[in-house]
């Protein structure tokens, strides 16, 4: 069920207990690149863990490294944190306040990807209160799609991106804002691809809408983020997604749509989140009770959905498993939450004969863990997070929750 490593770390820290392997993030960073043209620009999508030494890990990489994408400023705090500048981060989220643009402003953040004319609008006022110019991708919600598997993120009503058939009837409104510079576009047209092929092709369909858009519409494309979609299990045994055509397939029809892209003009850009980080992390959890109820089997686990719920406990990326290495048998999964809604696998096969004190490892939880939970529900505390590589232990931290009164502003402001 678990090594002796894991259960030695168990014991000094405490379950539950997420332990972040620094060697996988290299493997996974060096991967990824090596699976992409040597030009390519590579951001981390910090959604998937803020935690700032898998951050500074990634941006550490030899030769090319990840700048960050965020989309707050808790996000913008761990990247100051991991020691990275916030002129590298690319800032993106389709409801950007006043407040935070110029707060990112003021701590360097320059680049932003924008979701309608109003949020450009929003990063040129702010721009122009701090006295400078800030570059501004637009994201493009392309009309049709090429991929017919993974998680659709384009080609239907969103709150991402300007609809590609409306940037005509826009353009001349986005030239007008102050404060900013129409710097290129942004694409994220799908997550967790299925297969090497959907990946390929979606990319394929964006590098031409974008070459289609910058000749038709004379949009500048100084950058072009063609999006993610780089595969990675989620807290079941596996591994990462392989992609041994996709750097040749990108230069070709690079070449063909936009042939300076390998002098720079445009600098193209990949993201991702859960291909770097998913596989590092592993969430070690104790049985506190096992159950049987008109004939199904509870094993009760220290360790629910305020720990590892599957974006915040809608069920969208689970069930968990773990690894069976002999007998199994059938039983749900459950954490200790007065809910019960509090289940992380239901019917799936366990080990035999678990007991109380028992400990289980939930693989490849890396990504969108403790930080994409419903971490404050029933104001348990938080799990401990381990960082290691090889047998030394990097860091051992914790979340808190702190109640804390608020300055006068904010206080009128919230009332209002």
């Amino acid at each position: 069920m678990t090594t002796s490593r894991q259960a030695e770390l168990a014991e000094r820290f405490g379950t539950p207990l997420y332990v972040y392997d620094l060697d996988e993030v290299d493997a996974a960073r060096d991967e990824l690149m090596a699976a992409l043209p040597a030009e390519f620009e590579l951001f981390y999508a910090l959604k998937a863990n803020p935690h700032p030494d898998l951050v500074r890990t990634l941006a550490a990489g030899p030769g090319r490294s990840c700048r960050p994408e965020i989309s707050s400023l808790g996000e913008l705090d761990a990247v100051l944190a991991a020691g990275l500048p916030g002129d590298g981060c690319l800032y993106t989220g389709p409801g950007k306040t006043p407040d935070e643009l110029e707060t990112a402003l003021r701590r360097g953040v320059r680049l932003f990807s924008t979701d309608s004319v109003s949020d450009v609008e929003h990063v040129g006022a702010a721009a122009g209160r701090a006295g400078v110019l800030a570059d501004c991708l637009l994201r493009v919600n392309s009309a049709s799609a090429s991929a017919a598997t993974s998680i659709r993120m384009t080609g239907t009503p969103s709150q991402f991106g300007f609809d590609s058939e409306e940037l005509p009837r826009v353009l001349p409104r986005l030239r007008e804002i102050d404060g900013v510079r129409l710097a290129g576009l942004h694409f994220f047209p799908l997550s967790n691809a299925a297969d090497d092929e959907s990946l390929i092709g979606e990319f394929r369909h964006t590098i031409g809408l974008a070459a289609e858009l910058e000749k038709d519409l004379g949009l500048p494309l100084h950058v072009l983020d063609i999006g993610g979609g780089f595969s990675a299990p989620y807290g079941v045994p596996g591994d990462r997604g392989r992609y041994p055509e996709l750097a040749g397939e990108l230069a070709t029809t690079l070449d063909a749509h936009l042939p300076g892209w390998r002098f720079g003009t445009p600098r193209i850009a990949c993201e991702s989140g859960r291909f770097l980080v998913g596989r590092s992390g592993t969430l070690l959890t104790r049985v506190s009770n096992v159950k049987v109820s008109r004939g199904r089997r509870f094993v009760i686990l220290d360790a629910g959905i305020n720990v590892f719920g599957g974006m915040s406990g809608i069920g969208r990326l689970l069930p968990v498993a773990v690894e069976v290495v002999a007998e199994g048998e059938h039983g749900s999964l459950v954490g200790p939450l007065c809910t019960p809604g509090d289940v992380l696998g239901r019917e799936i096969t366990v080990p035999a004969g678990l007991a109380p004190g028992d400990l289980l490892a939930i693989p490849n939880a890396g990504a969108y863990g403790l930080t994409a939970s419903l971490l404050a529900f029933l104001s348990r505390p938080a799990p401990a997070e381990l960082v290691v590589r090889g047998d030394a232990v990097v860091s051992a931290t914790r979340l808190g929750l702190v109640r804390a009164g608020l300055p006068a502003r904010e206080m009128k402001e919230s009332v209002a």
